[in-house]
């Protein structure tokens, strides 16, 4: 079940006696969670319906307990339960009885086959992510609680959905910031809905009502302002702009940033300027449209960043970059006299 899913289930008051939650996207969560404490307890009933377990501390037979016991406060309940991950076995033995967990889905299912009315229980395994390594270990929480038939994955949003979220989140606040610089907000940090919805706030209370949100605004406040600056690096080497580029790099020399992160990124820009330059593509709705066909996340303002790459150099000059690229990474990681000196000297080689 999606997010989107549960939302509308819990507007018509379709409650289930038991969910999971499983996924690491906070912001999604976060709703998803408040939509049913107030679907089954209201505004008004969280303090006598609300009870929370966390099972690195407690068994997951005392919430099945808790689940079945009958309150003389509320008449309906939901239990949070906080870590759930904790309930697996750690070791696999087919003698089960002397290595197996104490705490087995046994009981769990047993109560589900008959659950209390008016009690809901929330398990919200928010410890792994659909991606990597973590795809296998989510997939045991899923078997393990798979007595729950009810499951809500909360996937992390693409850029594309946290720019049109974030969107959503500005038009809400009542802010000033243009497409530009909504593009810049959610660049630095990641597509995390979560956060981009805390700066917001937080740019929502240090801004003036009416004032547009500045670059500057942006780099105040939010913490990773550093890949924003890393980006503006990115973007006026990309246009060949030199002395804007040392004026940035000088500002991340400066702040003690990582300098092969700003490689990394331009890097990946000259890429796609070169498959750009060779596939013939000769406007910024043709390099999305191109990108985005090929299975390569791309977005409105990173094509026109992509765009103004190929309009500045040849193919002959984005090869000669890459090479350039490759020269300052070596440099940077074998040992040399100071970072400064050798981005400085990419810079200059690179805008000549």
């Amino acid at each position: 079940m999606t997010p989107a899913q549960f939302l509308a289930r819990m507007k018509c008051k379709d409650i289930a006696p038991a969910y999971l939650f499983l996924g690491a996207e906070a912001y999604q969560g976060r709703r998803c969670r408040e939509a049913l404490l107030d679907a089954v307890l209201g505004s008004e009933g969280r303090e006598s319906g609300l009870a929370q377990y966390d099972l690195g501390e407690s068994s997951l037979i005392q919430v099945v307990d808790d689940a079945r016991a009958l309150s003389l406060f509320a008449a309906d309940r939901v239990i949070l339960v906080a870590n759930p991950e904790a309930a697996l076995p750690r070791l696999k033995s087919e003698d089960e009885n002397e290595y197996g967990p104490v705490d087995t889905a046994s009981e769990l299912a047993a109560y589900l086959k008959d659950p209390s009315p008016g009690v809901t229980l929330l398990f919200l395994a928010s410890r792994f992510t659909f991606e990597g390594e973590d795809k296998k270990k989510i997939e045991r929480v899923r078997k393990f609680y798979s007595a729950v038939t009810e499951t809500v994955e909360l996937d992390r949003f693409s850029l594309d959905e946290a720019r049109t979220e974030a969107r959503h989140l500005v038009q809400r606040s009542s802010l000033a910031i243009d497409e530009a610089g909504l593009d810049l907000l959610v660049e630095s940090l990641g597509g995390d809905v979560a956060r981009i919805a805390l700066e917001i706030e937080k740019l929502s209370l240090f801004t003036p009502a009416g004032r547009p949100i500045s670059p500057e605004d942006i780099a105040a406040l939010v913490p990773d302002a550093r890949s924003a600056t890393i980006f503006a690096l990115v973007s006026a080497l990309g246009r060949r702009d030199r002395a804007r580029g040392l004026q940035v790099l000088d500002t991340l020399c400066r702040e003690g940033e990582y300098l092969p992160l700003a490689l990394a990124f331009l890097s990946t820009q000259f890429r796609l300027a070169l498959v750009s330059k060779e596939s013939g593509l000769r406007s910024p709705q043709q390099i999305q449209s191109h990108f985005s066909h090929s299975g390569v996340p791309m977005w409105g303002s990173r094509a026109e960043q992509v765009f103004q790459t190929v309009s500045k150099f040849s193919t002959d000059q984005l090869e000669r970059g890459m090479k350039l690229i490759f020269a300052a990474d070596r440099d940077l990681r074998s040992a040399r006299p100071d970072d400064r000196i050798v981005m400085e000297r990419f810079v200059l080689e690179l805008t000549a």
